[in-house]
């Protein structure tokens, strides 16, 4: 395999993180196949949706690219990454004004995405983290960070967790037990949601925590240690 500039071995990684059980061997092969070697940033270019889901359907034994187990909307995301487009996601939210103070009694929360405003990453492999600053009646868009310097660190997990460690709580569909300790020693509260839902859905959703908090929510709320007793001893 011929030795890949950085920049296309990135893009070529990323698009295998939207197509599941697709790991980068596979993909380089399914590109070979396609547009032939060695690569280049032209080829990269030149490779389509219907030429991306047929590759990986005959590998599969699906010359068709049907049944594949794929959806189509992960081959087109996966396309675009190969072409370079991973900063121009048209649908990406506008990130709002904000400085220190202006929420209180607020918390940042991450939202492990790989399109648009929606959870719908996975820890390990999300493009990208939404960062909000969620409060029991505001939240504001404050910043959108990609996790594409990820793939070249020591340490994938830890390079992950200090992307977001200004954030209180973590929100992805699926999170491995030790991604989860390294989070977790951030200071971050990790939740999984399974299902693929509206970022702003999910966090309407959990400000009616704000009402009720846990004692290790009401203790990054800033509540006193008889605050968080009393709340408790109340539950």
């Amino acid at each position: 395999m011929e030795s890949l500039p950085r920049e296309l071995a990135l893009r070529i990684a990323l698009a295998t993180r939207v197509l599941p059980g697709i790991g980068v061997p596979r993909l380089l092969d399914i590109l070979h196949e396609r547009v032939g070697s060695p690569l280049s940033d032209e080829k990269l270019k030149s490779i389509t949706v219907t030429n991306l889901k047929t590759g990986i359907g005959s590998l599969d034994g699906e010359e068709d690219g049907e049944d594949i187990g794929i959806g189509l909307e992960n081959i087109k995301l996966a396309v675009r990454y190969l072409w370079g487009d991973e900063a121009e996601d048209e649908n990406l939210p506008e990130i709002q004004p904000y400085k220190e103070g202006d929420m209180p009694e607020s918390i940042r929360v991450a939202i492990g995405s790989n399109s648009g405003a929606l959870l719908n990453g996975h820890f390990g492999s999300c493009i990208r983290f939404l960062v909000y600053q969620l409060s029991r009646t505001d939240c504001k868009l404050v910043d959108i960070r990609s996790t594409i310097e990820a793939d070249s660190a020591e340490d994938k997990n830890l390079f992950r967790a200090n992307l977001i460690k200004d954030c209180h709580v973590l929100f992805v569909q699926s999170i491995g037990g030790p991604a989860a300790a390294k989070v977790i020693r951030a200071d971050i509260y990790p939740i999984k949601e399974p299902e693929v839902v509206e970022a702003l859905d999910k966090l309407k959703e959990f400000q009616k925590v704000f009402d009720a908090p846990p004692p290790w929510f009401a203790k990054v709320l800033g509540r006193s240690a008889e605050e968080r007793v009393r709340f408790s001893h109340a539950s």
